[in-house]
């Protein structure tokens, strides 16, 4: 029996709708991660697109276990001599509420092209209402 290799154009995409509110952030991340990955399919192929569209809803709502929201860093360096920058999870989600959940997510997926192109079926909403509605999401629990 030979095994099946999905093919780019073979692959059925769906929208799916999670609300973040009272969600752990890392708990949340990963079963994201694995609906944008494609990998709760029968069809999942590593080298091949398979996954979903995932709108999320709510992610001001998001939470972290003990005490992450003031010691939790987010470090990037810019290049330059003495550019390491750095932001506390409570300073990010103040400015930008949907970075925290981005960020969770991005890193649970592939470092590479296909990557950023999983990455590109992710839509995260600091609210309740999203442009979505003519994909017709379907909402899902996690």
């Amino acid at each position: 029996m030979k095994t099946y290799l999905a093919k780019p154009a073979e692959v059925q995409r769906k929208w799916y709708l999670v609300d973040a509110d009272g969600k752990t952030l890392g708990r949340l991340a990963a079963r994201v991660a694995i609906l944008l990955r494609g990998k709760h399919k029968v069809t999942f192929t590593p080298h091949v697109d398979t996954g979903d569209h995932v709108v999320i809803i709510n992610a001001e709502k998001v939470h972290l276990t003990g005490s992450k929201f003031k010691t939790k860093t987010y470090t990037h360096h810019t290049q330059y001599p003495g550019g390491l920058k750095s932001i506390s999870a409570e300073h990010l989600h103040a400015k930008n509420p949907t970075e925290l959940l981005s960020r969770a997510i991005k890193g649970m997926l592939p470092k590479n092209p296909l990557g950023k192109q999983m990455a590109r079926k992710l839509k995260v909403y600091a609210g309740t209402e999203h442009p979505h509605q003519a994909q017709r999401p379907e909402p899902i629990t996690l």
